[in-house]
């Protein structure tokens, strides 16, 4: 058998001397990292020479690299473009990345439509809509969403509306003005395009425009003498000034900038922060804060390159100016990057001096301190949860702190689709890729009791050479629950502490057959224990949720003729919801692969007479 690195070897030897993205990958083939180069030839055989300076971060990715591959493109900027795609779409763990793994939230406007919609969105795609953002706060965007429809009260629905045809009767919206209800067929498309218009430069950041455009309509309107739409252009105009009067006028020369300052931390490890700032004709319009981890011994033109990759890839407004509290890498490179994004010149800046140089020394005070308030946040959180361990370790007898401790919940809502929950906190802290669902499958009818020893023999007899066993386990509930774990543990013929938290008296039951512990409510050995507990029953509550959701869905698409498992499941793959499905016309669901028009119609009067009383 030819052992895979003398065949990684041999790629290593073909490598092209062309420009084009590489891939790390490990032994189960997973990506561990995704890099450019301007001749991969150069640039991966740079990782594997003898007595080369790579920094300690690159020299254990290098040792787990099983394989290389790789795309050839025309140019750099085709290969930037790649590598900014596949990041995205592998999140490798050796690449510099957002810190939450979760999708940001954007602010998407359908302009592509006759009537666009504006809702939030975290999945950007090309579909000609326009996308704002990232943001890091859901809640700020929906404040935003909501004061732009008192402003601008454009649709929020999924209908397909065709201008002068209705639709049908106005929903809710329309009652409370924030919605000009075009599925009436009486709304003039040219009237919509212009709120959507102002709704584009409201977010481009142009309030200061969008302001003046206001009175010019609201002076027009009472030089007509049509004194309602000068009322209703000057309320709009006055929920616009008052929004205006909070923002701060920081330069004089009405150029749109970001403002990028990067802070790296200490005691965060690997983790550095990028404070943004927004200047929009020359005022300061936001600022957001993006935590990025897998920076550990990255030098800051790298850390800063990334970030402006990965920020500016979705946006759909880039300012003219982007100022830097350090170089970026590949920066003219990047320029003409973000000017094809843009179709506009954009400079990246690092000035020295002067006002704007202000601006970023101002940018970078804050990104510090913010940093400083998480390391402090983190410290006390780590040794909070230190003492809780060592707290753990002395009440229960334990050999030492137990670093790794698994909880145990039973979701049994109504009687059904019963499920079990395993999390796992490394440290005091949770440890998420080890968090495992089940599906419980011997036990008919509710019976904690049974499913927990279905559960636990499950875990340990499939072996605890796929898992690290437990330095402690902790089951939510009582004696009961104690019991059915000790004789699960007993049939898997497993030896380990174990415990349970009963709720609402919070009392501590232990497996050894000690008495019961009472703890006072500052205890931080009570505070981690409950909150592996309500970890626990939080994640065992949303998978038996998705689950009987997924029910649902199934069974209403169950009665529809013509329905069977394929196109179920292309149905709920591509509207992602039942609800999603409702609103969609039969246009819209006949674009599913496997759906023609009959079937659609026949769905979408199905789906119409289930939401019916």
């Amino acid at each position: 058998m030819e052992h895979p690195r003398s065949t990684l070897e041999e790629k290593l030897q073909e490598l092209p001397a062309s420009p084009g993205v590489y891939l790390m990958k490990g032994n189960r083939g997973q990506v561990l990292y995704v890099g450019k180069a301007l001749s991969l030839r150069h640039r991966v055989r740079s990782y594997f020479q003898k007595g080369g300076s790579l920094d300690l971060k690159t020299q254990k990715m290098v040792s787990q690299v099983a394989d290389v591959d790789y795309l050839v493109t025309d140019s750099e900027m085709e290969a930037l473009i790649l590598e900014s795609t596949l990041i995205k779409e592998y999140r490798p763990r050796y690449n510099i990345l957002f810190k939450d793994d979760k999708q940001y939230p954007h602010i998407k406007v359908t302009v592509q439509e006759p009537y666009p919609r504006i809702f939030l969105e975290r999945e950007v795609v090309k579909d000609s809509s326009r996308y704002f953002g990232p943001y890091t706060s859901s809640g700020a965007v929906r404040a935003t969403l909501d004061l732009l429809q008192k402003i601008f009260p454009l649709r929020t629905c999924r209908q397909e509306l065709t201008p002068g045809r209705a639709k049908g009767r106005p929903c809710l919206n329309f009652e409370i003005n924030r919605c000009l209800a075009p599925c009436r067929g009486e709304v003039d498309p040219e009237e919509y395009h212009l709120l959507v218009r102002q709704v584009l430069l409201f977010l481009e950041g142009r309030q200061g425009s969008l302001a003046r455009e206001l009175k010019e309509k609201m002076e027009g309107a009472a030089a007509s003498l049509d004194f309602e739409r000068a009322a209703l252009w000057r309320d709009r105009l006055r929920s616009l000034e008052d929004l205006l009067q909070q923002q701060k006028v920081v330069t004089e020369d009405r150029i749109d900038r970001d403002v990028l300052a990067l802070a790296r931390g200490e005691a965060a490890g690997n983790l550095s922060l990028v404070q943004a700032f927004f200047l929009r004709e020359g005022k300061l319009v936001g600022k957001e804060q993006f935590f990025l981890k897998n920076t550990a011994q990255a030098k800051d033109s790298e850390v800063m390159r990334s970030f402006i990759q990965q920020f500016y890839s979705p946006a759909s407004h880039i300012p003219r100016e982007v100022l830097l509290s350090a170089e970026a890498g590949d920066r003219l490179l990047l320029e003409d990057w973000l000017k094809s994004l843009k179709g506009g010149r954009v400079y990246l800046r690092t000035p020295r001096r002067g006002k704007l140089r202000g601006l970023v020394d101002m940018a970078l005070k804050n990104a510090h301190l913010y940093l400083k308030q998480q390391e402090a946040n983190t410290s006390q959180r780590e040794e909070l949860a230190q003492k809780g361990l060592e707290e753990l370790a002395r009440l229960l007898g334990l050999e030492g702190p137990p670093q790794r401790i698994e909880g145990y919940d039973i979701s049994n809502l109504q009687g059904g689709s019963q499920v079990a929950s395993r999390v796992v906190f490394s440290g005091g802290e949770p440890d998420k890729d080890q968090y495992r669902r089940y599906k419980i499958r011997s036990v008919q009818g509710p019976d904690d009791y049974a499913c927990m020893r279905e559960v636990l023999v499950r875990r340990f007899r499939r072996g605890s050479g796929k898992a690290q066993d437990p330095d402690l386990l902790l089951i939510d509930g009582g004696k009961g629950q104690l019991g059915a774990a000790r004789e699960a543990l007993k049939a898997a013929e497993v030896s380990l502490p174990f415990i349970s938290l009963a709720k609402e008296e919070e009392v501590i039951f232990r497996g050894d057959g000690g008495g019961p512990l009472k703890l006072p409510a500052t205890s931080p050995a009570l505070r981690l224990l409950q909150q592996v507990r309500d970890e626990s029953h939080r994640f065992a509550l949303a998978y038996h949720r998705h689950l009987r959701n997924r029910e649902a869905r199934l069974s209403v698409l169950d009665g529809i003729p013509g329905i069977g498992p394929q196109k179920k499941k292309a149905l709920l793959k591509h509207f992602k919801s039942l609800k999603a499905m409702r609103e969609a016309s039969p246009k819209e669901l006949a674009r599913v692969r496997g759906i023609p028009p009959a079937l659609a119609e026949l769905i979408r009067s199905a789906l119409t007479e289930e939401t019916l009383p």
